[in-house]
């Protein structure tokens, strides 16, 4: 196994380190920073360890004070394909950054019409693509319209680097008014993947919450894709082993993929929450039951592939409601979990009945 470091750089800031063939990942996570902070972040990755950032999200609460039009020139300003997400507040324990970026692969900027829509990551095994901050140009369209062309722009971004959605294994999808929609959004998701074969393939794991953005838009995306350049790459669908698959009850992800290759292996676990093997929502009311059982449910997941929770090198928690920030640090404080590089935001599950939801990517190096 080759080495894999991980160091802290202040309370609220963590840098975990993965060395591959000809090329060192390094996944960037602070708590609590906001949109003014990726830019010097981004310099002082450059200067202190010779990377390029690749894609960055970004969690904040409402921007007061600034109109619509004048945050989406904000963020056009930051040189850098950003997932740029609004909760129901910020501070308080609650937002702050991810960046992720790469030394020795060649990382080439995937623009259409100058508007930067991700990065392509050409590796010694696989060629991979982050898309991030993808919506649709016209906000006066309908929600589903909305989301069909946040799907088709998806198309677009991977185009630019010679793929199709048959590589697509990880989304995040950030709905404005998620609860009012999320019925008809599952309806667009599932016929986009119908006519694109998805279901007859991998179906990518995926994050979908509630979320506003600057742009106005009903829906922004990110995507992550594999194209494999040698046989020892492997990508395939993970099962979970506490809960049934989401496409039982409608919802068209799996619950995790994990991408192996001869210097690495990735396992990426959807957004996750307190769902029962029948697909109900356990624990109703009950803050700390919901969180522990998804903690436990995660954790299943990675045991699974062998892995821990020392291996995750990002995380996002959701909670509903902005009181409970902190149940995470709760849990972990009550189970013996280690701390992880997570960024905690105020935003709606899919279900009016789950007060808490976490995602994690967890990387070993080989």
């Amino acid at each position: 196994m080759k080495a894999t470091a991980s160091r802290e750089s202040g309370p609220d800031m963590q840098v975990h380190e993965i060395q591959r063939d000809g090329m060192c990942e390094l996944f960037v996570t602070h708590a609590g920073a906001g949109i003014e902070g990726l830019e010097p972040m981004a310099r002082e990755l450059m200067a202190d360890w010779g990377t390029e950032v690749v894609c960055g999200e970004c969690f904040t609460g409402p921007l007061t004070g600034l109109e619509r039009p004048g945050a989406a020139a904000l963020a056009n300003l930051i040189d850098l394909p950003l997932t740029w997400v609004f909760g129901g507040s910020g501070g308080d324990g609650l937002g702050g950054v991810h960046l992720r970026a790469v030394s020795g692969g060649c990382a080439r900027m995937l623009e259409l019409d100058g508007v930067p829509l991700g990065m392509l990551v050409e590796g010694a095994h696989a060629d991979e693509v982050l898309l991030a901050g993808i919506h649709c140009t016209d906000v006066t369209a309908s929600r589903t319209e909305q989301a069909r062309a946040s799907f088709e722009r998806i198309e677009e971004g991977l185009e630019l680097a010679g793929m199709d959605y048959s590589h697509v294994v990880r989304t995040w999808l950030y709905l404005d008014d998620i609860l009012s929609w999320y019925g008809d959004f599952n309806g667009v998701r599932t016929a986009f993947y119908t006519e694109r074969g998805v279901f007859d393939r991998l179906v990518p794991a995926s994050t979908g919450i509630g979320g506003s953005n600057p742009f106005g838009a009903a829906m922004m995306a990110g995507a992550y894709a594999v194209r494999p350049k040698s046989p020892g790459v492997t990508i395939e669908a993970v099962p979970s082993p506490l809960q049934c698959p989401a496409l039982d009850y409608g919802s068209s992800f799996s619950r995790a993929v994990e991408v192996t290759m001869p210097d690495m292996r990735r396992l990426l676990v959807s957004g996750t929450a307190s769902i029962d093997p029948d697909g109900r929502t356990a624990h109703r009311g009950d803050l700390m039951g919901q969180t522990a059982l998804t903690c436990d449910v995660i954790e299943a997941i990675l045991e699974s592939r062998d892995m821990g929770w020392e291996d995750v090198t990002r995380a996002t928690a959701y909670a509903r409601f902005a009181e409970d920030a902190g149940v995470l640090e709760r849990h972990c404080a009550v189970s013996g979990m280690p701390r992880l590089p997570v960024v905690v935001a105020q935003n709606t599950v899919c279900r009016d009945d789950l007060l808490f939801e976490l995602e994690v990517d967890a990387v070993q190096a080989r």
